[in-house]
């Protein structure tokens, strides 16, 4: 993972925030200082905030869990989408639908009407309905593609949530604060960062802002998952290792021994009696 360095962070412009009569005064630890009635966030701390979030966002990777990214501003879907999809982490740039969390079991039924269009459609009776009733399959199946697409394979709740420009996506994190998921987002200085279990201050307008930061959450993600197959290999290593040891010791001959624990001695060669005539 190469480091979050700060002259990065200037040139992509994580430095502007909003006009100081929209600010949020929960973000003043994070301003810098105000220039020309807007204010400068400080990179510094944007450095610091970003190094704590990557190192919790590689354990819930490292463990095998998933963390679901929501940017659905026009700035941010199609950065977001570009970099989560290498990591195969899901993620919402479309529309949030109201209540994927905290009535995930509807949304999941959703995913398997999905699928089952999708059967439909592989059927060999498909090409046997009208135009009309295969068009009308083909655009409801679309429809859902676009909304729940990334989400597919989402068969739990996700263990984290990162989110680009929280007052836009203020349902989001509603739904995994009442459901107590770990949130991870970009915070502006028009945002509460105090709704946030790990914020990362930065401009959440701007496409190269926005692509700075989550390209440094998904490398650690990938690290996290680099560590987790490692850790695998080297536990089917031991595992080979363990069952070849107790193969060898099966094979080697056991010593008798007395009932007080002591070794028995080897009985000699007794002479054959001699039959009675």
């Amino acid at each position: 993972m190469t480091e979050l360095k700060f002259e990065e962070l200037l040139d992509a412009g994580c430095h502007f925030g909003h006009l100081k009569r929209k600010w949020n005064p929960k973000m003043a630890p994070y301003i810098f200082k105000e220039h020309n009635g807007i204010h400068v966030i400080d990179l510094q701390k944007t450095i610091v905030k970003a190094d704590e979030a990557a190192a919790a966002i590689k354990q819930i990777a490292k463990s095998g869990k998933k963390v679901l990214f929501v940017a659905t501003k026009k700035q941010a879907k199609d950065v977001v989408s570009e970099l989560v999809k290498p990591v195969d982490m899901p993620f919402v740039t479309e529309r949030w639908p109201g209540g994927m969390l905290t009535n995930f079991s509807t949304i999941r039924k959703a995913v398997k009407k999905m699928n089952n269009l999708d059967a439909l459609m592989h059927d060999k009776d498909f090409n046997n309905l009208s135009k009309r009733e295969r068009l009308q399959v083909q655009r409801e199946r679309a429809k859902l593609d676009k909304n729940l697409g990334s989400i597919a394979d989402l068969t739990r709740l996700p263990s984290a949530l990162f989110v680009v420009d929280i007052n836009k996506e203020h349902i989001a994190v509603a739904e995994a604060r009442r459901l107590n998921i770990p949130t991870f987002a970009i915070v502006d200085t028009n945002t509460n960062p105090d709704l946030i279990d790990f914020p990362i201050p930065a401009n959440d307008d701007a496409s190269k802002s926005i692509a700075a930061i989550v390209k440094y959450m998904v490398e650690a993600i990938q690290e996290g998952l680099n560590e987790r197959m490692l850790d695998k290999e080297n536990h089917a290593e031991e595992e080979v290792v363990d069952e070849v040891e107790v193969t060898e010791n099966d094979n080697e001959p056991k010593a008798e021994t007395r009932e007080d624990g002591r070794p028995r001695r080897p009985r000699r060669n007794a002479a054959p009696k001699k039959s009675e005539e």
